[in-house]
């Protein structure tokens, strides 16, 4: 479960011990804050990371603000499950993606428990469990790639139907589909990445930490099953109605829901967002995803099997854990997420993912398993999918959907991250930061 080696070390800032690229801030946060003069309220629009860390940031500096979320909980595509196995799992994000980003810190100064997750891949090529593969894969770290899909490029390079899911998986760990995600602006956006290389799994869950260290001390602020309908900025006091037509006014807004949702105008805005902007919603990219879990009597499996034409990824989810449960994860993006889904129920899930297991490991995950559980972010109905990747002609469409509307709406959440680390919790939260930093610096 590697994020690819596309890492650059770029230019960077340090804030209380952490390497902030300069892409997110301009000068030292206590400076920007002391010299902010804003005392209006700030709305928010979304309780995932970017929404909560954005709290997080305003409630330290004494500055009136509320979350309005859609859904009966927060932490959008975070979550946790503590009934399933005899650890706690995480629903959604679990990984944390190198140390130098803005949560990082945080992390370690918290005791946060942390692993580094350095277990190596099993490649199922020509229906064996390989170590190694004939040809390296790694061919998007090139230079001078063409704007073409991950598997327009594969078949350039002349990598046959056997690589076929090894390139599905190199995708799949963008949150694409390898025929609909873009080789050169995949690359460039993941040369601005300065998160570092190294994975590391939480003893706990990801969501614990989010939940103790960010989201409580802002509990009292967050307003759940609140669904935005609307937004008017058309006068200097914005007007929000939710779904059971309660107004609220806000003198800025930061809207963190989903690129799915503005993608798809679940919002209705008054005056209607510009061409431009509603342009660079469309050219982001936002696959299927789902997580299973699969429960086994005995671990017969390998920590990390890459290339499963139904999963092209599976990985060991005990790794950095205290527990005794055998509980492989089934990690599916793009067009395998959106067969299974097509399935209709949990059930016809997990039979397809336990029969390639057994092909892959001479039947024993039929004999040994135990249950499943299903988590399909592509039903969510706030969600709508996994996370934001880089289309085919995507150009600048991040700087674009980032972009602040009149000094009023500002956009947050992983899709907007302009600096490669989009698809990540502290990406979102980074965005978060961001968008409060802008708020309080035109209001100096």
């Amino acid at each position: 479960m590697k994020r690819r080696e596309f890492l650059k070390n770029g230019f960077l800032i340090s804030i209380g011990g952490v390497l902030i690229p300069k892409t997110i801030l301009s000068c030292r946060k206590e400076t920007l804050f002391e010299e902010s003069s804003f005392s209006g309220k700030v709305i928010i629009i979304g309780a995932g990371a970017a929404g909560l860390y954005a709290g997080y940031i305003l409630k330290s500096k004494g500055i009136d603000f509320q979350i309005l979320e859609a859904s009966n909980k927060y932490g959008g595509r975070i979550g946790k499950n503590d009934s399933f196995a005899d650890f706690p799992i995480d629903n959604g994000a679990q990984w944390l993606h190198g140390k130098n980003n803005i949560l990082s810190d945080f992390i370690l100064s918290s005791n946060t428990k942390i692993t580094l997750d350095d277990t190596e891949n099993m490649y199922w090529f020509k229906n064996n469990l390989v170590k190694e593969l004939p040809k390296n894969p790694e061919i998007f770290d090139e230079d001078n790639l063409p704007d073409v899909s991950f598997q327009q490029y594969a078949n350039q390079k002349e990598f046959g139907d056997d690589y076929k899911y090894i390139i599905e998986n190199l995708a799949g760990d963008q949150g694409a589909s390898a025929s609909k995600l873009s080789a050169y602006w995949n690359h460039q956006e993941e040369i601005n990445w300065v998160s570092g290389d190294d994975d590391y799994k939480f003893e706990q869950t990801y969501f614990d930490f989010i939940e103790t260290q960010i989201a409580k001390p802002i509990n009292n602020e967050i307003k759940l099953n609140t669904i935005v309908k609307s937004i008017d900025y058309s006068s200097e006091i914005i007007t929000i109605i939710d779904s059971n037509n309660q107004k609220y006014t806000a003198n800025k807004v930061i809207i963190t829901v989903p690129i799915s949702i503005l993608k798809k105008n679940k919002i209705e805005f008054t005056p209607h967002l510009p061409n431009e902007k509603t342009e660079a919603f469309s050219k982001i990219g936002m696959g299927a995803g789902m997580k299973v879990f699969l429960k086994f009597s005995t671990q017969f499996y390998d920590d990390n099997i890459v290339g499963g034409s139904i999963c092209a990824a599976y990985a060991n989810e005990k790794i950095g854990k205290i527990g005794e449960d055998n509980v492989l994860l089934a990690f599916i993006m793009g067009e395998q997420a959106e067969y299974l889904t097509s399935l209709g129920n949990d059930d016809a899930i997990t039979l397809k993912l336990l029969e390639e297991l057994d092909l892959m490991y001479n039947n024993q995950a039929t004999k040994s398993f135990i249950s499943s559980y299903v988590n399909n972010f592509t039903n969510k109905p706030f969600i709508e999918g996994a996370y934001s990747y880089s289309t085919i002609n995507i150009g600048n469409s991040r700087e674009k959907a980032a972009e602040s509307i009149d000094n009023k709406l500002f956009f947050a959440g992983e899709a907007m991250n302009l600096n490669g680390h989009h698809q990540t919790v502290f990406g979102a939260a980074e965005t978060g930061y961001r968008e409060v930093i802008n708020i309080l610096k035109n209001n100096k």
